[in-house]
């Protein structure tokens, strides 16, 4: 009977603890979704432009980033080295494609020459506020200043503002350059639309002639932008056609930096990284979230650039120095 009450013998071992089991329908769809999105990323000049589809891709090419860290998380919870070496592909092309423009530009302080300022804004028709952003601009120390997006009256004002400190200028349509240095051979850029959105004109500095253009690029939304299209490519023919080896361009082009319509032109031209690191988003100003707004350069090593808030337009302003 006492036998039959003992306790039955421990053996000593401790009780393994229970293994979680893997979700391997979820480890499936972060691999999918992983792979889908590194092929995005890094053939997103395949996405048809039908209904817009590659320009609201390329718009937002940079913020696909953001699926990453969820990738990431869902690849851990479904307890799979699979998945979680999946999600490192997108990671891996995207910290290819972005993580060299979001390095601080290296600044300097110019050449012995000197360096040239440049300053470029969208004003904005609607916002009454253009000559609030020449007097930002010219008090940031900007030896040119081109503004886009105005009407007569925002010019009258500009030029009210800035003829004292700027004599010279230039101005047509919708777009209009002020400089402290003389602006020769200044033209109308017929960009094959009739439209009267840009300027070509050499702008004299101490060291010699610089090409100069300030664009404003037709509109683009995803169900039409092929007139903003036709405008960036008949742009980009100019480039080699300019006599000059020191050139700048800047203004509204309407496309952001991974827009295909804008390649013809960053092929030929270079977009110098922010002073502080980053996208250097423009537009829209309260929360910006892709960049419109492009200064591009030939020739000259640029030596600072960033964006700024002037006046209450919905873009931001661009102000870059150049080394001469």
């Amino acid at each position: 009977m006492s036998a039959l009450l003992e306790k039955p013998r421990q053996s000593g071992r401790p009780t393994p603890p229970r293994r979680r089991r893997s979700r391997p329908a979820l480890a499936i769809a972060v691999c999918l979704a992983s792979l889908a999105l590194a092929l995005l990323l890094a053939a997103h000049v395949l996405v048809p432009r039908m209904l817009g589809l590659s320009l609201i891709v390329e718009s937002a090419l940079p913020w696909f980033g953001a699926a990453i860290p969820v990738l990431l998380v869902a690849g851990l919870i479904a307890r799979s080295r699979g998945a979680v070496a999946a999600a490192l592909i997108p990671a891996i092309v995207w910290g290819v494609m972005f993580v060299p423009a979001l390095v601080p530009l290296t600044q300097s302080a110019g050449g012995a020459s000197g360096t040239l300022t440049v300053a470029s804004q969208n004003v904005e028709a609607d916002s009454g506020t253009a000559a609030e952003s020449a007097q930002a601009l010219a008090a940031q120390g900007a030896d040119v200043i081109g503004l886009q997006e105005m009407d007569d009256t925002a010019r009258a004002e500009v030029e009210a503002v800035l003829s004292e400190s700027y004599p010279h200028s230039y101005g047509i349509g919708t777009v209009g350059v002020w400089s402290k240095y003389p602006i020769e051979n200044a033209q109308a850029l017929d960009l094959g639309l009739g439209w009267q959105r840009g300027i070509a004109a050499d702008l004299a500095t101490p060291t010699g002639l610089v090409s100069l253009y300030v664009i404003h690029a037709a509109s683009a939304r995803p169900a039409d932008h092929e007139a903003r299209d036709e405008m960036l490519a008949n742009l980009a023919d100019y480039v080699p056609r300019d006599e000059n080896a020191r050139l700048i361009m800047m203004g509204d082009f309407n496309a952001g930096s991974s827009d295909r319509s804008l390649a013809g032109l960053t092929d030929q031209l270079a977009e110098p990284n922010q002073n502080g690191g980053g996208f250097g988003f423009t537009w829209p100003a309260a929360f910006p979230a892709t960049r419109p707004d492009h200064v591009l350069s030939r020739g000259m090593d640029v030596t600072s650039n960033s964006t700024l808030r002037a006046g209450s337009s919905d873009h931001l302003a661009v102000i870059t120095t150049l080394a001469l």
